[in-house]
């Protein structure tokens, strides 16, 4: 059972205090508190585990602190939508807006190189209107013997830089829970110039010691890709354990399958699952096109297979697009031959633009015959 305060409820204030002696009584019943701070208000969230069956709803709703209660499923139950579309589907971080609503371009270097190249592309990213972007320091491969990345020695200048070209957040996929103290201490002997968003690679997305320690820090929000072998349930049942472990702040991405089915591409593209995330989940939605397609293949009509493909996500919904650029794919360490060149970011971002816009065209055609 979830039961949703009046909004900007306060702990200290009577009400929250009746309504928390009352739960208290319940026998079999385990109270957790979420509290979602929005860019105007603070909501909280009290979850009751255990046996609530009994429970009476109306009984529960007439407590002085509670303004509605959800009964909720089994599965996903703190990021899941139980059929109640009021409840807030966003977050905020950084001053950054992250939500089912909301839309951002994740660009930048699959993996740091080079501080010179990191500067080029946050460059390009302040000129072409940008505040997020992805940076890879960890980086699990296949190969034992492929580059790993540079870790923790290149931090500092990805945050210093970050904040010089006005960089909001970047997304640093993490392999170990030191990993995490690693970004919290760089970032804090770089005086907090930006922020960072703990990615978690579709390698991991079964590791569950790694989900639970990203998920008990509530610091940093999480960037979950889907698993590449695993059902969808499955997958978001992993965003779960970092919700269930204190942190709320989940973006899900989808990434790509692996198959043969999806060839010529690296992956079979799964974007159409965009909306179906939406509807059973909170979660912002990902997609990532770089690593689904892989290639910088262009069709007949001059597009690459990799913008048409992002094209599909977004008029399907898309929240965000992770995407792979570099100065010099040629030079770079990690999936160089797929990374889009500086120089096509305006056009890759205004063919961004056209697909959004005819999403939010449809959107508001379906909206009106309601």
């Amino acid at each position: 059972m979830l039961l949703i305060l009046h909004p900007n409820t306060q702990e200290n204030s009577p009400n929250f205090q009746q309504t928390i002696d009352y739960l208290k009584q319940l026998n079999g019943v385990e109270i957790k508190e979420h509290i979602i701070q929005g860019q105007e208000q603070k909501l909280t969230e009290l979850y009751l585990l255990g046996n609530t069956a009994s429970l009476n709803k109306q009984d529960i709703e007439s407590l002085p602190a509670v303004e509605r209660v959800i009964r909720i499923s089994q599965e996903y139950r703190i990021l899941g939508r139980h059929q109640d579309d009021r409840r807030l589907s966003q977050f905020e971080y950084n001053g950054v807006c992250f939500g089912q609503d909301s839309f951002h371009v994740i660009a930048g270097l699959c993996a740091v190189d080079n501080r010179q190249h990191v500067e080029q592309t946050f460059q390009a990213l302040q000129q072409n209107g940008q505040v997020v972007a992805r940076m890879g320091a960890y980086k699990p491969r296949t190969n034992p013997y492929s580059f790993q990345g540079h870790g923790q020695s290149c931090l500092h200048y990805v945050f210093e830089l970050a904040g010089k070209y006005g960089i909001k957040a970047v997304t640093l996929e993490v392999t170990h829970e030191n990993h995490i103290e690693e970004i919290d201490k760089a970032l804090e002997e770089t005086g907090r110039a930006t922020g960072a968003i703990l990615q978690i690679g579709t390698r991991n997305t079964q590791n569950f010691e790694l989900l639970k320690a990203v998920g008990r820090q509530t610091e940093y929000p999480a960037l979950l890709k889907r698993g590449f072998g695993i059902t969808l349930n499955e997958s978001l049942n992993a965003a779960e354990y970092l919700a269930s472990e204190g942190n709320t702040k989940v973006i899900f991405c989808l990434r790509g399958m692996k198959g043969e089915f999806g060839a010529p591409h690296r992956n079979l593209v799964d974007f159409a699952h965009v909306p179906v995330i939406k509807r059973l989940t909170r979660m912002p939605v990902c997609i990532d096109p770089s690593h689904s397609v892989g290639t910088r293949d262009t069709s007949p009509d001059g597009i690459m297979d990799l913008c048409h493909a992002t094209a599909q996500g977004v008029i399907a919904g898309a929240n965000m697009v992770l995407v792979d650029f570099h100065p010099k794919p040629g030079e770079a360490l990690v999936d160089g031959p797929q990374a889009l060149l500086l120089e096509e970011m305006p056009r890759f971002l205004a063919d961004i633009r056209i697909a959004r816009d005819a999403y939010l065209q449809r959107k508001a055609i379906w909206e009106s015959s309601t």
